[in-house]
């Protein structure tokens, strides 16, 4: 039996569809100034990548394992994190993510957690790399 494409648009928001369906920040990077990765009790994975300037996000790009609902709450994220500073993007929340994309299905709220999650992972990497200030 096919799926019901048509079913699949009437039942998401705009924002769920581009985020679920957008490749364009899908990348890993070598040598990123921050990166996180988790594993969701679903089995999803999600890695971020970031490359910052100044304490500001120039880049935010990732690699998903796993479902569609991940991609969105992992698209929503980098969308979200992009040009904010280091301290901004902490203020990133699973809430936030879910209430962008209007349509994720309850029983995949976990997808915005794990998304979160790895960005949060990503952060405190920045700041475990950030050189230290020399002491007086």
């Amino acid at each position: 039996m096919q799926p019901d494409h048509h079913d699949f648009l009437n039942s998401h928001s705009l924002q769920y569809i581009e985020m679920a369906l957008s490749t364009d920040r899908i990348e890993r990077i070598t040598r990123p100034d921050g990166y996180g990765k988790r594993t969701g009790e679903c089995g999803d994975t999600a890695e971020f990548f970031l490359i910052c300037k100044d304490n500001i996000i120039q880049s935010v790009s990732f690699y998903v394992h796993g479902c569609m609902n991940t991609t969105a709450c992992c698209n929503t994220v980098a969308k979200q994190a992009m040009g904010k500073t280091i301290e901004a993007a902490w203020e990133i929340t699973p809430e936030e993510v879910i209430r962008f994309l209007g349509t994720l299905p309850e029983d995949h709220f976990h997808c915005a957690e794990l998304a979160v999650g790895a960005f949060y992972l990503a952060l405190t990497d920045i700041n475990c790399n950030k050189p230290e200030t020399p002491k007086d």
